[in-house]
Protein backbone atom coordinates (compact mmCIF):
# COMPACT_ATOMS: atom_id res chain seq x y z
CA UNK A 1 0.00 0.00 0.00
CA UNK A 2 2.83 2.36 0.43
CA UNK A 3 2.20 3.25 -3.48
CA UNK A 4 -0.63 4.61 -2.21
CA UNK A 5 -0.04 7.21 0.14
CA UNK A 6 1.21 8.85 -2.90
CA UNK A 7 -1.46 8.95 -5.13
CA UNK A 8 -0.56 11.69 -7.71
CA UNK A 9 2.47 10.65 -8.39
CA UNK A 10 0.79 7.55 -10.27
CA UNK A 11 -1.30 8.96 -13.31
CA UNK A 12 -4.30 7.08 -11.81
CA UNK A 13 -6.58 7.51 -14.53
CA UNK A 14 -9.93 9.53 -14.46
CA UNK A 15 -11.56 7.14 -15.90
CA UNK A 16 -10.75 4.25 -13.51
CA UNK A 17 -11.78 6.82 -10.43
CA UNK A 18 -15.11 7.69 -12.30
CA UNK A 19 -16.21 3.98 -12.68
CA UNK A 20 -15.81 2.79 -9.38
CA UNK A 21 -19.34 2.98 -7.28
CA UNK A 22 -18.70 2.62 -3.58
CA UNK A 23 -15.80 0.52 -1.25
CA UNK A 24 -17.55 -1.80 1.20
CA UNK A 25 -16.90 -5.39 2.77
CA UNK A 26 -15.97 -8.10 0.81
CA UNK A 27 -18.68 -9.94 -0.90
CA UNK A 28 -18.38 -14.07 0.24
CA UNK A 29 -16.84 -16.24 -1.53
CA UNK A 30 -18.12 -17.64 -5.02
CA UNK A 31 -18.29 -21.19 -6.41
CA UNK A 32 -17.15 -22.92 -9.13
CA UNK A 33 -19.09 -25.02 -11.73
CA UNK A 34 -19.01 -26.30 -15.13
CA UNK A 35 -20.77 -25.26 -17.95
CA UNK A 36 -24.56 -26.04 -19.31
CA UNK A 37 -25.69 -26.06 -22.60
CA UNK A 38 -26.53 -22.76 -24.92
CA UNK A 39 -29.57 -21.09 -23.80
CA UNK A 40 -30.47 -24.02 -21.48
CA UNK A 41 -33.30 -22.87 -19.42
CA UNK A 42 -33.59 -22.77 -15.63
CA UNK A 43 -36.80 -22.74 -13.62
CA UNK A 44 -36.67 -22.12 -10.23
CA UNK A 45 -40.33 -21.69 -9.45
CA UNK A 46 -40.12 -18.76 -7.26
CA UNK A 47 -37.02 -20.88 -4.83
CA UNK A 48 -33.33 -20.36 -4.11
CA UNK A 49 -31.84 -17.15 -4.43
CA UNK A 50 -31.84 -16.36 -8.08
CA UNK A 51 -32.37 -12.91 -9.39
CA UNK A 52 -36.31 -13.75 -9.97
CA UNK A 53 -36.80 -14.70 -6.43
CA UNK A 54 -34.81 -11.94 -5.02
CA UNK A 55 -36.24 -9.17 -7.07
CA UNK A 56 -38.85 -10.23 -9.02
CA UNK A 57 -41.54 -12.64 -8.26
CA UNK A 58 -41.84 -11.16 -4.61
CA UNK A 59 -43.71 -8.20 -6.36
CA UNK A 60 -46.00 -10.90 -8.18
CA UNK A 61 -45.04 -10.96 -11.56
CA UNK A 62 -43.90 -14.47 -13.70
CA UNK A 63 -40.46 -14.98 -13.94
CA UNK A 64 -37.65 -17.34 -15.29
CA UNK A 65 -34.45 -17.99 -14.61
CA UNK A 66 -31.91 -18.80 -18.14
CA UNK A 67 -28.36 -19.44 -18.73
CA UNK A 68 -26.51 -19.01 -21.48
CA UNK A 69 -22.73 -20.13 -22.39
CA UNK A 70 -20.41 -17.66 -24.90
CA UNK A 71 -18.27 -19.14 -27.51
CA UNK A 72 -15.49 -18.16 -25.66
CA UNK A 73 -17.10 -20.49 -22.32
CA UNK A 74 -18.32 -17.67 -20.33
CA UNK A 75 -21.78 -19.05 -18.67
CA UNK A 76 -24.15 -15.98 -18.43
CA UNK A 77 -27.49 -15.56 -16.20
CA UNK A 78 -30.87 -14.02 -17.60
CA UNK A 79 -33.87 -13.05 -16.06
CA UNK A 80 -37.38 -13.42 -18.21
CA UNK A 81 -40.37 -11.38 -17.09
CA UNK A 82 -42.46 -12.99 -19.69
CA UNK A 83 -45.57 -10.34 -19.27
CA UNK A 84 -46.80 -7.54 -16.67
CA UNK A 85 -48.42 -8.82 -13.46
CA UNK A 86 -52.11 -8.67 -15.28
CA UNK A 87 -50.91 -10.67 -18.03
CA UNK A 88 -52.76 -10.41 -21.60
CA UNK A 89 -51.11 -9.73 -24.79
CA UNK A 90 -50.61 -13.12 -26.09
CA UNK A 91 -47.42 -15.04 -26.98
CA UNK A 92 -46.09 -12.66 -29.56
CA UNK A 93 -45.34 -9.66 -26.81
CA UNK A 94 -42.14 -7.77 -28.58
CA UNK A 95 -38.95 -8.34 -26.85
CA UNK A 96 -36.67 -6.15 -25.56
CA UNK A 97 -33.42 -7.05 -24.12
CA UNK A 98 -31.85 -4.84 -21.03
CA UNK A 99 -28.17 -3.87 -21.05
CA UNK A 100 -26.58 -2.85 -17.52
CA UNK A 101 -23.64 -0.84 -17.45
CA UNK A 102 -20.04 -1.23 -15.82
CA UNK A 103 -19.65 -2.23 -12.19
CA UNK A 104 -23.14 -3.14 -11.90
CA UNK A 105 -25.49 -6.30 -13.13
CA UNK A 106 -29.11 -6.94 -14.16
CA UNK A 107 -30.42 -5.65 -10.23
CA UNK A 108 -29.88 -2.21 -11.32
CA UNK A 109 -33.21 -2.25 -13.61
CA UNK A 110 -35.21 -3.58 -10.49
CA UNK A 111 -34.10 -1.06 -8.29
CA UNK A 112 -37.63 0.91 -7.62
CA UNK A 113 -40.98 0.07 -7.06
CA UNK A 114 -42.63 -2.22 -9.37
CA UNK A 115 -44.31 1.80 -11.14
CA UNK A 116 -41.20 2.93 -11.17
CA UNK A 117 -38.16 -0.17 -11.92
CA UNK A 118 -37.37 0.10 -16.13
CA UNK A 119 -37.93 -3.92 -16.24
CA UNK A 120 -41.41 -3.70 -14.85
CA UNK A 121 -42.56 -0.56 -16.02
CA UNK A 122 -41.61 -2.40 -19.86
CA UNK A 123 -43.60 -5.73 -18.71
CA UNK A 124 -46.04 -3.92 -17.58
CA UNK A 125 -46.98 -1.63 -20.73
CA UNK A 126 -47.31 -5.00 -23.11
CA UNK A 127 -43.16 -6.10 -23.75
CA UNK A 128 -41.31 -9.66 -23.02
CA UNK A 129 -38.57 -8.73 -21.18
CA UNK A 130 -35.10 -10.18 -20.73
CA UNK A 131 -32.03 -9.05 -18.21
CA UNK A 132 -28.63 -9.10 -19.04
CA UNK A 133 -26.09 -10.04 -16.46
CA UNK A 134 -22.68 -9.85 -18.15
CA UNK A 135 -19.32 -12.27 -17.24
CA UNK A 136 -17.87 -11.34 -13.91
CA UNK A 137 -21.13 -9.87 -12.23
CA UNK A 138 -23.04 -11.47 -9.39
CA UNK A 139 -25.06 -14.51 -11.34
CA UNK A 140 -22.37 -14.51 -14.00
CA UNK A 141 -19.47 -16.11 -12.20
CA UNK A 142 -19.01 -19.40 -14.20
CA UNK A 143 -16.95 -20.51 -17.04
CA UNK A 144 -16.97 -24.53 -18.31
CA UNK A 145 -13.12 -24.41 -17.79
CA UNK A 146 -11.83 -21.41 -16.14
CA UNK A 147 -11.99 -20.40 -12.20
CA UNK A 148 -12.95 -17.24 -11.59
CA UNK A 149 -10.24 -16.96 -8.75
CA UNK A 150 -8.19 -17.37 -11.78
CA UNK A 151 -6.55 -14.49 -13.62
CA UNK A 152 -7.25 -16.30 -17.16
CA UNK A 153 -10.82 -16.01 -16.44
CA UNK A 154 -10.38 -12.00 -16.04
CA UNK A 155 -8.56 -11.86 -19.26
CA UNK A 156 -11.12 -9.53 -21.11
CA UNK A 157 -12.11 -6.44 -22.04
CA UNK A 158 -15.83 -4.73 -23.57
CA UNK A 159 -14.50 -5.46 -26.98
CA UNK A 160 -15.42 -8.84 -25.45
CA UNK A 161 -18.47 -7.81 -24.21
CA UNK A 162 -19.39 -6.80 -28.07
CA UNK A 163 -18.03 -10.50 -29.47
CA UNK A 164 -19.18 -12.94 -27.29
CA UNK A 165 -21.89 -11.67 -24.66
CA UNK A 166 -23.77 -9.80 -26.58
CA UNK A 167 -23.88 -11.93 -29.35
CA UNK A 168 -25.44 -15.04 -26.89
CA UNK A 169 -27.44 -12.61 -25.21
CA UNK A 170 -29.12 -11.84 -28.52
CA UNK A 171 -29.09 -14.78 -30.07
CA UNK A 172 -30.92 -16.38 -27.20
CA UNK A 173 -33.50 -13.72 -27.24
CA UNK A 174 -34.07 -14.14 -30.68
CA UNK A 175 -34.35 -17.73 -30.17
CA UNK A 176 -36.66 -18.19 -28.02
CA UNK A 177 -38.84 -15.60 -29.03
CA UNK A 178 -38.70 -16.13 -32.46
CA UNK A 179 -38.74 -12.06 -33.49
CA UNK A 180 -36.22 -8.92 -33.68
CA UNK A 181 -35.60 -7.65 -29.91
CA UNK A 182 -35.43 -4.51 -28.58
CA UNK A 183 -32.69 -3.45 -27.10
CA UNK A 184 -31.86 -0.82 -24.13
CA UNK A 185 -28.51 -0.32 -22.96
CA UNK A 186 -27.19 2.06 -19.79
CA UNK A 187 -23.67 3.42 -19.96
CA UNK A 188 -21.15 0.90 -20.90
CA UNK A 189 -24.66 -1.25 -22.23
CA UNK A 190 -24.88 1.77 -25.35
CA UNK A 191 -20.32 1.11 -25.96
CA UNK A 192 -21.43 -2.00 -26.35
CA UNK A 193 -24.31 -1.70 -28.69
CA UNK A 194 -22.66 1.15 -30.95
CA UNK A 195 -19.45 -0.85 -31.34
CA UNK A 196 -21.69 -4.00 -32.48
CA UNK A 197 -23.48 -2.10 -34.92
CA UNK A 198 -20.87 -0.32 -35.96
CA UNK A 199 -18.88 -4.08 -37.21
CA UNK A 200 -22.60 -4.96 -38.98
CA UNK A 201 -23.27 -7.28 -35.99
CA UNK A 202 -26.64 -8.32 -34.22
CA UNK A 203 -28.40 -5.84 -36.94
CA UNK A 204 -30.19 -8.91 -38.40
CA UNK A 205 -31.76 -9.54 -35.18
CA UNK A 206 -32.04 -6.01 -33.26
CA UNK A 207 -35.31 -3.84 -34.25
CA UNK A 208 -34.35 -0.97 -32.55
CA UNK A 209 -32.03 0.40 -29.12
CA UNK A 210 -32.39 2.81 -26.88
CA UNK A 211 -29.30 4.34 -25.80
CA UNK A 212 -29.10 6.09 -22.02
CA UNK A 213 -25.88 8.19 -20.98
CA UNK A 214 -24.01 6.84 -23.96
CA UNK A 215 -20.49 6.72 -23.65
CA UNK A 216 -18.81 5.50 -26.57
CA UNK A 217 -16.81 9.22 -25.85
CA UNK A 218 -15.13 9.87 -22.72
CA UNK A 219 -12.45 12.64 -22.97
CA UNK A 220 -14.87 15.79 -21.81
CA UNK A 221 -15.87 13.49 -18.25
CA UNK A 222 -16.00 15.31 -15.22
CA UNK A 223 -16.27 14.02 -11.22
CA UNK A 224 -15.80 15.41 -7.89
CA UNK A 225 -12.34 12.77 -7.88
CA UNK A 226 -11.02 14.09 -10.53
CA UNK A 227 -8.11 16.11 -8.98
CA UNK A 228 -6.67 12.97 -7.78
CA UNK A 229 -6.44 11.44 -11.21
CA UNK A 230 -4.26 12.52 -14.29
CA UNK A 231 -5.13 10.77 -17.72
CA UNK A 232 -1.78 8.79 -19.09
CA UNK A 233 -0.42 5.82 -18.07
CA UNK A 234 -3.01 3.55 -17.45
CA UNK A 235 -1.30 0.36 -17.52
CA UNK A 236 0.46 1.69 -14.15
CA UNK A 237 -3.21 0.42 -12.94
CA UNK A 238 -1.69 -2.94 -12.96
CA UNK A 239 1.32 -2.22 -11.17
CA UNK A 240 -0.77 -0.72 -8.26
CA UNK A 241 -3.22 -4.00 -7.45
CA UNK A 242 -1.69 -6.60 -9.76
CA UNK A 243 -5.03 -8.02 -9.97
CA UNK A 244 -6.93 -9.49 -12.78
CA UNK A 245 -10.16 -8.68 -10.90
CA UNK A 246 -11.20 -5.31 -9.85
CA UNK A 247 -13.50 -6.22 -6.82
CA UNK A 248 -14.55 -2.77 -5.50
CA UNK A 249 -15.90 -4.86 -2.80
CA UNK A 250 -12.24 -6.21 -2.06
CA UNK A 251 -9.89 -5.41 0.49
CA UNK A 252 -7.18 -3.92 -2.35
CA UNK A 253 -9.65 -2.12 -4.10
CA UNK A 254 -10.86 -0.59 -0.81
CA UNK A 255 -7.62 0.32 0.44
CA UNK A 256 -6.94 2.27 -2.63
CA UNK A 257 -10.61 4.08 -2.98
CA UNK A 258 -9.69 5.25 0.85
CA UNK A 259 -6.83 6.41 -0.08
CA UNK A 260 -8.35 8.44 -2.81
CA UNK A 261 -11.02 9.59 -0.48
CA UNK A 262 -8.06 10.89 1.51
CA UNK A 263 -7.07 13.41 -0.31
CA UNK A 264 -6.94 17.01 0.05
CA UNK A 265 -10.44 18.18 -1.70
CA UNK A 266 -12.31 15.27 -2.42
CA UNK A 267 -15.55 14.61 -0.62
CA UNK A 268 -16.82 10.69 -0.97
CA UNK A 269 -19.43 11.47 1.64
CA UNK A 270 -21.89 11.42 -1.04
CA UNK A 271 -19.95 9.13 -3.28
CA UNK A 272 -22.96 9.01 -5.85
CA UNK A 273 -23.08 12.24 -6.47
CA UNK A 274 -18.99 12.53 -6.58
CA UNK A 275 -18.74 9.93 -9.41
CA UNK A 276 -21.76 10.63 -12.05
CA UNK A 277 -22.78 14.28 -11.13
CA UNK A 278 -25.68 15.80 -9.36
CA UNK A 279 -28.53 13.30 -9.61
CA UNK A 280 -32.16 14.91 -9.49
CA UNK A 281 -34.65 12.30 -8.58
CA UNK A 282 -32.93 9.69 -6.57
CA UNK A 283 -34.95 8.42 -3.61
CA UNK A 284 -33.20 7.74 -0.26
CA UNK A 285 -34.10 4.31 -0.06
CA UNK A 286 -34.03 3.22 -3.74
CA UNK A 287 -30.11 4.39 -3.14
CA UNK A 288 -29.70 2.47 -0.12
CA UNK A 289 -31.11 -0.75 -1.83
CA UNK A 290 -28.73 0.22 -4.73
CA UNK A 291 -25.61 0.57 -2.53
CA UNK A 292 -26.65 -3.10 -0.97
CA UNK A 293 -26.62 -4.74 -4.28
CA UNK A 294 -24.13 -2.92 -6.38
CA UNK A 295 -21.28 -2.21 -7.20
CA UNK A 296 -19.72 -5.60 -9.07
CA UNK A 297 -16.84 -7.30 -10.28
CA UNK A 298 -15.13 -6.18 -13.28
CA UNK A 299 -11.58 -7.09 -14.74
CA UNK A 300 -8.94 -4.54 -14.79
CA UNK A 301 -8.10 -4.89 -18.16
CA UNK A 302 -11.74 -4.00 -19.13
CA UNK A 303 -11.19 -0.56 -16.87
CA UNK A 304 -8.14 -0.07 -18.46
CA UNK A 305 -9.89 -0.21 -21.56
CA UNK A 306 -12.26 2.30 -20.36
CA UNK A 307 -9.04 4.68 -19.33
CA UNK A 308 -7.73 4.29 -22.91
CA UNK A 309 -10.91 5.57 -24.76
CA UNK A 310 -10.28 8.56 -21.96
CA UNK A 311 -6.70 9.47 -22.85
CA UNK A 312 -7.08 8.82 -26.86
CA UNK A 313 -10.20 10.66 -27.54
CA UNK A 314 -11.52 7.52 -29.73
CA UNK A 315 -13.13 5.14 -29.98
CA UNK A 316 -10.33 2.08 -30.45
CA UNK A 317 -10.17 -1.59 -29.26
CA UNK A 318 -8.15 -2.53 -26.70
CA UNK A 319 -4.10 -1.25 -26.87
CA UNK A 320 -2.08 -3.81 -25.62
CA UNK A 321 0.56 -1.10 -25.32
CA UNK A 322 3.55 -2.22 -27.97
CA UNK A 323 3.17 -2.22 -31.78
CA UNK A 324 4.24 -6.05 -31.29
CA UNK A 325 1.49 -6.74 -29.29
CA UNK A 326 -0.95 -5.04 -31.46
CA UNK A 327 0.58 -6.64 -34.46
CA UNK A 328 0.77 -10.23 -33.17
CA UNK A 329 -3.70 -9.26 -32.00
CA UNK A 330 -4.70 -7.62 -34.92
CA UNK A 331 -2.59 -7.96 -37.43
CA UNK A 332 -1.38 -3.84 -37.35
CA UNK A 333 0.26 -2.01 -34.84
CA UNK A 334 -2.40 0.32 -33.67
CA UNK A 335 -5.73 -1.18 -32.38
CA UNK A 336 -8.03 -0.82 -35.06
CA UNK A 337 -11.31 2.37 -34.56
CA UNK A 338 -14.46 1.49 -34.19
CA UNK A 339 -16.43 3.74 -37.36
CA UNK A 340 -19.51 4.73 -35.55
CA UNK A 341 -20.59 5.92 -39.22
CA UNK A 342 -21.07 2.63 -40.13
CA UNK A 343 -23.99 1.98 -38.62
CA UNK A 344 -26.53 1.92 -40.61
CA UNK A 345 -28.50 5.34 -41.16
CA UNK A 346 -31.82 3.11 -41.17
CA UNK A 347 -31.44 1.63 -37.66
CA UNK A 348 -34.01 3.27 -35.32
CA UNK A 349 -32.10 4.99 -32.11
CA UNK A 350 -33.31 6.45 -29.67
CA UNK A 351 -30.41 8.47 -27.40
CA UNK A 352 -31.22 10.36 -24.12
CA UNK A 353 -28.72 11.80 -22.09
CA UNK A 354 -28.40 14.61 -18.93
CA UNK A 355 -26.76 17.99 -18.73
CA UNK A 356 -25.87 16.69 -15.03
CA UNK A 357 -23.98 13.89 -15.90
CA UNK A 358 -20.47 13.57 -15.01
CA UNK A 359 -19.72 10.64 -16.64
CA UNK A 360 -22.07 10.69 -20.24
CA UNK A 361 -20.75 14.44 -20.57
CA UNK A 362 -22.75 16.75 -23.04
CA UNK A 363 -19.75 17.85 -24.80
CA UNK A 364 -18.99 13.63 -25.35
CA UNK A 365 -22.14 12.98 -26.60
CA UNK A 366 -22.44 15.75 -28.95
CA UNK A 367 -19.88 14.18 -30.43
CA UNK A 368 -21.84 10.84 -30.53
CA UNK A 369 -24.38 12.85 -32.63
CA UNK A 370 -21.38 14.09 -35.21
CA UNK A 371 -20.55 10.50 -35.83
CA UNK A 372 -24.78 10.01 -36.84
CA UNK A 373 -25.18 12.90 -38.42
CA UNK A 374 -25.91 11.33 -41.85
CA UNK A 375 -28.59 8.91 -39.96
CA UNK A 376 -32.28 8.63 -41.00
CA UNK A 377 -33.83 11.76 -39.48
CA UNK A 378 -37.19 9.87 -39.01
CA UNK A 379 -34.93 7.23 -37.49
CA UNK A 380 -33.24 8.44 -35.00
CA UNK A 381 -34.77 10.31 -31.80
CA UNK A 382 -32.15 12.70 -29.28
CA UNK A 383 -33.80 13.76 -25.65
CA UNK A 384 -31.94 15.66 -23.64
CA UNK A 385 -33.07 16.43 -20.14
CA UNK A 386 -31.36 19.30 -18.38
CA UNK A 387 -31.49 18.12 -14.34
CA UNK A 388 -30.53 14.49 -15.60
CA UNK A 389 -27.22 12.95 -14.13
CA UNK A 390 -25.78 9.24 -15.07
CA UNK A 391 -27.80 7.37 -12.14
CA UNK A 392 -31.39 9.04 -12.75
CA UNK A 393 -31.59 7.14 -15.85
CA UNK A 394 -32.17 3.93 -14.38
CA UNK A 395 -33.32 4.40 -10.49
CA UNK A 396 -34.65 8.12 -10.76
CA UNK A 397 -38.44 8.22 -9.65
CA UNK A 398 -39.69 10.50 -12.43
CA UNK A 399 -37.78 8.15 -15.13
CA UNK A 400 -40.74 6.18 -16.21
CA UNK A 401 -42.59 9.82 -17.14
CA UNK A 402 -39.58 11.17 -18.36
CA UNK A 403 -37.99 8.74 -20.20
CA UNK A 404 -39.58 5.13 -20.23
CA UNK A 405 -42.80 6.08 -21.71
CA UNK A 406 -40.83 7.94 -24.55
CA UNK A 407 -38.94 4.92 -25.00
CA UNK A 408 -42.17 2.63 -25.04
CA UNK A 409 -43.55 5.36 -27.84
CA UNK A 410 -40.50 4.87 -30.16
CA UNK A 411 -40.90 1.41 -29.94
CA UNK A 412 -44.27 0.60 -30.39
CA UNK A 413 -43.92 3.17 -33.65
CA UNK A 414 -41.09 0.81 -34.87
CA UNK A 415 -43.24 -1.89 -37.63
Amino acid sequence: MAALRNLPSLGINLSLVALIILAVEPYGSFGFSRGVPFGSKINYNGAGNGMCASAVTVHGYKCQEFEVTTDDGYILSVQRIPEGRVGGDGPKRPPVLLQHGVLVDGVTWLQNSPAQSPAMILADNGFDVWISNIRGTRYSRRHVTLDPNSADYWNWTWDDLVVHDLSALVDLVFKQTGQKIHYIGHSMGTLMALAAFSEGKQLDKVKSAALLSPVAYLSHMTTALGVVAARAFVSEITTIFGLAEFNPRGEPVSDFLKALCAQAGVDCYDLITALTGKNCCLNASTVELFLKNEPQSTSTKNLIHLSQTVRDGVLSKYDYGSNDFNQAHYGETKPPRYNLTNIPHDLPLFLSYGGQDALSDVQDVETLLDYLKYHDVDKLHVQYIKDYAHADFIIGITAKDIVYNQIISFFRNQR
